[in-house]
């Protein structure tokens, strides 16, 4: 039982207290009472990460007084470390600082072990910082001629002593780099220890900085971030282009390619692998950091790619039952899957759902958590393959939709990438049939002042997915094209902007300069890809029971920057309230960041995905129905008469939703 003398310290934000002996250093103390103070250097006044606020005054609510005495002198260390690198006035080093009477510490965020990552661009949410490799200060005994012990047998001694560390080991491989160590250091160094088993790199002297990066491998983008373990902080991130789409544009050309091709295979995991060897090269360009100071790689993707990066035959994967090579999750060295970081580098890949419902839908529902909602989510990964997840905290469901590429602006007469340019936003006049356009690269819409001197410079070169969608949604609710995805050529009387091509007719959207039409064929693509999306959504539906839904999340690089009222206008998705539906950005990357910083997230999501019910669309004859009644257009609007003539205007309920939106 503690004295009655000994001084009181509570810590907040944490609410920690307890009684320690005088002369104990904060730090000391907040490790007895399980406070959340971190420190790389193991009390030695270096790093700094210990930093802390005394808070002086009567609290009567702790029962406490608290004044400049309950803590030691100033010591010479913390006075060179604020002479070399800063600290705040009103702030102590919890190493050197002493513990003389009653004591009320506040803890700063950036110096909590466990504290909350907020990222702008990304978001993680309330995310514990917990990543699975940690930095550990110390000094090893010197070898003498009376106690000889070799140099990993002093580091793991250290370690035990210094740290508490006490099931750690070294590897073979490591005992050349930590002789070099140990001697550059003269016994001082920092290693990289791995959940907390073993030693990984190793350092002479301080260091407090290691690197991991998240990487979705996505079939037409790759794109990645740059963490620091030891903050949370995004230093860099970078996208590009898949390698893979010259070899084939959806996900089961290229299986095919490796089907027919006997280096196929070969050939596509040799693509991604440099792509991403690029991607990362640039992160840590970008960053001003080194390889070899990133020792942790998160990769998610869907199965394809999943297992094309690891070098594995995705041959089945192309025909039923589509069985992975593995569903779990998997870990493997840097080295192994031809990535170029650090020697000890490893990269973990989040687990597989079902064959075509990958790590990014693992993601995917780490990110947004839809089982700890009483709420039925739905969310979109709409890509050349859309993964799509139902359900709640009761239950989840799991499955893929073949949309092919027409979303992401392929197969479309003048799509392309989205990229500065492509048209991305479309509103029709339901009158005069007169667009306005917004493009990438180009702050005003075509009808603002400015949008001609930039288009100039810019220039119109096509349409991308977001864009398409948006121009099909006015058209229908225009009544240039009917329920059924017709082209009414009767809208010719109205504008001369609908033209006959052929035997059907088309629109054109842009002709200023560069032409840019909407097609038949173009409608027909967008209504094909738009089908197997909701016809996946309402099967998922009939299996948990329900004929509603309750949120929306659209995900992807082309799903998070749709218009959710389009979207339903077009019947791309189920219809809720329009602040029911949203955009969830790249959530496939943000849930692989969240598994780089965090080791409780790795378990978290590992435990999910076991409990995901897989629905195979390709073998249930409800997909086949809920597809044919999909291929029409919610948003079309309808005739008067019998005769089927278009109407000139709206009614109110037809144009609310969007007339606000328009309105913009």
């Amino acid at each position: 039982m503690s004295s009655p003398a000994e001084p009181r310290i509570i810590f907040t934000p944490s609410g920690r207290r307890g009684r320690v002996p005088r002369g104990t250093t904060v730090l000391e103390a907040a490790r007895m009472v399980g406070a959340d103070l971190a420190s790389l250097c193991g009390g030695r006044g270096i790093c700094g990460r210990c930093q802390m606020t005394p808070v002086f005054g009567t609290f009567a609510k702790h029962g406490i007084s608290v004044g400049p005495e309950a803590l030691s002198e100033w010591s010479e260390t913390e006075s060179a470390y604020r002479r070399r690198r800063g600290l705040e006035p009103d702030r102590r080093l919890g190493c050197m600082a002493k513990v003389c009477g009653d004591l009320l510490v506040d803890v700063p965020p950036e110096s909590q072990t466990h504290r909350q990552v907020v990222r702008k661009d990304v978001d993680v949410g309330k995310l514990r910082l917990d990543p699975v490799t940690t930095l550990h200060y110390v000094i090893t005994p010197p070898s003498t001629l009376e106690e000889a012990a070799g140099d990993a047998q002093r580091l793991l001694r250290a370690l035990a002593e210094q740290w508490g560390l006490t099931e750690v080991g070294v590897r073979a491989e490591m005992l050349g780099t930590l002789q070099e160590a140990l001697r550059e250091g003269r016994g001082k160094v920092t290693a990289a220890v791995r959940d907390g088993r073993e030693v990984v790199a190793v350092w002479p002297g301080f260091s407090e900085v290691v690197l991991g990066v998240a990487v979705d491998v996505g079939s037409t983008t790759i794109a990645g971030h740059l963490a620091d373990l030891t903050t949370g902080e995004i230093l860099a991130s970078e996208g590009l282009m898949n390698p893979q789409v010259r070899l084939g544009e959806d996900l089961m050309s290229r299986v095919s390619y490796a089907a027919l091709n006997e280096d196929g295979g070969a050939r596509l995991t040799s693509l991604v692998r440099e792509a991403v060897n690029e991607l990362c090269a640039g992160l840590v360009e970008s960053a001003g950091a080194a390889p070899e100071s990133v020792l942790e790689m998160v990769v998610v993707g869907n199965p394809i790619m999943h297992h094309l990066f690891l070098g594995l035959d995705v041959r089945p994967l192309g025909e039923a039952p589509f069985t992975l090579a593995t569903d779990g999750p998997v870990e493997v060295s840097a080295s192994r899957v031809g990535v170029d970081l650090a020697d000890a580098a490893r990269v973990y890949l989040l687990p597989c759902i079902a064959g075509h419902v990958g790590a990014d839908a693992a993601g995917m529902i780490l990110a947004e958590r839809p089982y700890e909602s009483e709420e039925i989510t739905l969310l979109c990964d709409i890509g050349t393959n859309a993964e799509i997840v139902l359900g709640n905290s009761e239950r989840l469901l799991a499955a893929s939709s073949p949309t092919g590429p027409a979303l992401e602006g392929a197969q479309i007469s003048s799509g392309q990438r989205a990229a500065p340019g492509a048209i991305e936003r479309v509103r029709i006049d339901p009158d005069t049939l007169e667009p306005r356009i917004r493009v990438i690269g180009i702050d005003p819409w075509s009808d603002e002042p400015g949008f001609s001197a930039l288009e100039a410079e810019t220039q119109v070169t096509g349409i991308c997915g977001s864009g398409i969608i948006e121009a099909l949604s006015e058209l229908a609710a225009a009544g240039v094209i009917t329920a059924d995805g017709l082209i009414d050529g009767r809208a010719a009387e109205r504008s001369r902007r609908v033209v006959e091509t052929g035997r059907t007719f088309s629109y054109i959207l842009w002709d200023q300069g560069s032409e840019v039409h909407v097609t038949q064929n173009d409608v027909r693509a967008v209504q094909l890809a738009k089908a197997a999306l909701l016809a996946g959504a309402r099967l998922l539906m009939d299996h948990l029971g329900t004929d509603h839904v309750d949120r929306i999340r659209l995900a992807g690089a082309f799903g998070s920057h749709l218009s959710a009222s389009h979207s339903m206008a077009l019947g791309l998705i189920p219809e809720i309230s329009q602040e029911g539906a949203s955009s969830a950005g790249n959530a496939a990357g943000t849930g692989a960041l969240m598994t780089l910083l965090s080791g409780e997230c790795r378990r978290e999501i590992e435990q999910i995905t076991e409990r995901v019910e897989k629905i195979e669309t390709a073998i249930e004859p409800r997909f086949q129905e809920h597809f044919v009644e999909a291929m029409s257009f919610p948003g079309a609007r309808r005739s008067r008469d019998g005769e089927g003539r278009v109407n000139q205007r709206r009614s109110r309920r037809g144009t609310s939703r969007r007339t606000r939106e328009r309105r913009r």
